[in-house]
């Protein structure tokens, strides 16, 4: 439970100004820093009262989507709440995107459409689409505003409707919330004597200092683990010598992967972590069982076969690998327990044999309690040795291959990316083929590293905007690692790097076109289906044309000694840099197949570790 002070009845000469300030003093009291506006006219009373509150950084987009999607890298980095705002009309349909990945992907945001009055909907008045309930199903609240009044029931019901919105924004589940407010004329903020005063409004209408009434919100917050839970899991886990925790994107409680890694040593399971669950990189991997190669061991039939696990931890949401899911599949007896605070039931293979609604971090410490002192079966002992040495041995096949070759691949971009980060940096990653190449091929470390991505809806939208907006939170040297589509994509996302200078490196692999449909078994069709043309759309672009248009240094780089160079020198500068790798896709491909075969063949043989 929090308290804050109710905001004192100010006096206004402009309703429309009167409420949109006391909006955003709300929201200010609620713990938001951070907004992002577009230009329009209808929105300005939104705009020009943010703008004046001397608590918000005002974030100024050019396109709805772009901003849409710098807020949400934003209110990623912050792990608070970001606002939006927008003119009327299809500006507010360019958030849907966005807000559809806030929603899949679990990201406060508050979006503030701005809007015509009643009486013009419907009517043929420019700019004026149905926006109520416009994103649908995927925010977590919507409410509409009347249109400002001048009274004191007015203000009460801005500060209450932005008080709400906060906190239905930080859940659980987090998530946006659309708030739709309507604004009639005038939009300027001079007097609007039409209307005549209400009572005790007389005069300006900017805000006057907070008074001391108290007003309470209570934020719900996922529930501590019970004794009964707590005893249910620890027995279980006892009697669960091949046992794994599987660690899927989540980029919560930074205290997590501390959690994780000393249940593992204590249980003698080992963790597989994706690289975006934040429990691959770390000072807390030191001396635990973290491994980073599974999605390519799990390939192998016969390791697959012969692991068959007693139970499986999951935490996060569902992991990327193709290859772990079909290794569940292998064994339907397996028990699978997935821990679900936010109640979002995310199990799309719908092979969860228990649902566990609690704090993942106090779970973790509560069963680590429980299980200390015990010692370890020599089946458990043996369980953990083989999965560590199939790590040993992936790894060593990717550390012997990724420098064979003379040109640049993604495999090496990966490693050669990792390398140059520092202690405390953070890793934005496309989806597609990047997130896919920093999951088989970032080793574990203990290096402080954090990875972000959009993982909710799992598109390409955005990603430059996201991960300037990350970027702008200011936690440290930011690099993203993007494919040349994704970065296409949003190429007048650069706007934002150029308009706020802000400071961070984006890699862009560059195989000309999407290399992962290669992957896909479309591929095998070739020119029947019209391949190349349909799916790998080869673009022939400049990407240095491209960035220049923006005002931002690009650097070409072939080999890894330039990559690492070029990195270098980006990570220590100001302003943004792109660094392309132009890379051959069909080599790129083959290089991925290979890894993978040698890897399942070193693992299935026992080749040296």
């Amino acid at each position: 439970m929090e308290a804050f002070t109710e905001l004192a009845p100010r006096p206004a000469s402009n309703a429309n100004y009167a409420f949109a300030s006391a909006l955003f003093e709300e929201f200010v009291a609620s713990g938001v820093r951070h907004v992002c506006v577009c230009p329009g006219s209808r929105s300005a009373p939104l705009a020009v009262s943010a703008a004046r509150s001397q608590d918000l950084r005002v974030w100024v987009h050019l396109d709805e989507r772009a901003a849409s999607f710098f807020a949400l890298g934003l209110a990623k980095a912050e792990r608070a709440p970001v606002a939006l705002v927008c003119t009327s009309g299809t500006a507010a349909a360019n958030f849907l995107p966005a807000v559809v990945e806030a929603y899949q992907g679990r990201v406060p945001l508050l979006v503030l459409t701005a809007d015509r009055p009643p009486e013009l909907r419907g009517w043929g008045a420019a700019q004026t689409i149905d926006q109520v309930g416009l994103f649908g199903s995927h925010v977590r609240w919507f409410s509409e505003a009347p249109p400002p009044q001048r009274d004191v029931p007015a203000l009460r019901h801005a500060r209450a409707l932005a008080c709400r919105a906060v906190a239905a924004a930080v859940g659980p589940p987090p998530g946006p919330v659309h708030l739709n407010l309507p604004f009639r004329e005038p939009l300027d903020p001079s007097p609007d004597p039409s209307r005549g005063a209400g009572p005790g409004l007389e005069g300006d209408w900017a805000p006057r200092d907070r008074g001391s009434a108290p007003y309470t919100r209570s934020w719900r917050r996922a529930p501590p683990p019970s004794p009964d839970l707590v005893s249910h899991l620890h027995e279980a886990l006892q009697g669960a010598p091949r046992g794994v925790i599987a660690c899927g994107p989540d980029d919560g409680d930074p205290a997590l992967p501390d959690a994780v890694a000393r249940l593992a040593r204590t249980a003698a399971w080992p963790v597989l972590a994706e690289s975006t669950s934040q429990v691959r990189c770390g000072p807390h991997t030191r001396g635990a069982p973290i491994l980073a190669s599974f999605d390519a061991f799990l390939r192998d039939r016969e390791f697959a076969l012969a692991h068959s696990p007693d139970l499986v931890l999951r935490i996060g949401a569902p992991l990327t690998s193709k290859a772990f899911h079909q290794w569940l599949d292998l064994h339907p007896s397996s028990r699978l327990v997935m821990l679900d605070p936010d109640r979002t039931w995310s199990d799309p293979h719908h092979l969860a044999s228990e649902v566990v609604e609690a704090e993942p971090v106090r779970l973790c410490e509560a069963l680590e309690q429980r299980l200390r002192g015990r010692s370890s079966a020599p089946g458990c002992r043996r369980w953990l040795s083989d999965w560590t040495l199939a790590e040993k041995r992936a790894r060593r096949v990717v550390e012997g291959r990724v420098g064979v070759r003379g040109e640049l691949l993604a495999p090496q971009v990966v490693g050669v990316l990792a390398a140059a980060l520092p202690d405390g940096a953070t890793l934005f990653v496309s989806n597609s083929m990047a997130v896919r190449d920093l999951d088989g091929f970032l080793a574990v470390s203990t290096r402080r590293l954090r990875v972000l991505a959009n993982r909710g809806a799992n598109g390409i939208d955005g990603i430059v905007s996201s991960a300037l907006g990350a970027a702008a939170a200011e936690g440290g040297p930011l690099a993203l690692l993007s494919g040349d589509l994704a970065f296409l994509h949003d190429a007048g996302g650069l706007f934002a790097a150029h308009q706020h200078g802000i400071r961070a490196t984006l890699v862009v692999v560059n195989d000309d076109g999407g290399g992962i449909f290669s992957l896909l078994p479309i591929a095998a069709h070739g020119e029947s289906v019209d391949f190349e043309r349909l799916f790998t759309v080869s673009h022939g672009l400049d990407l240095a044309a491209v960035a220049g248009a923006y005002g931002l240094r690009h650097q070409r780089v072939t080999t890894a000694t330039d990559l690492s160079r070029a990195l270098e020198h980006s990570l220590t500068s100001s302003g943004t840099q792109v660094i392309e790798v132009a890379v051959d896709r069909r080599e790129n491909l083959a290089l991925h197949r290979e890894l993978h075969r040698e890897i399942c063949r070193s693992v299935r043989t026992g080749g040296p570790a």
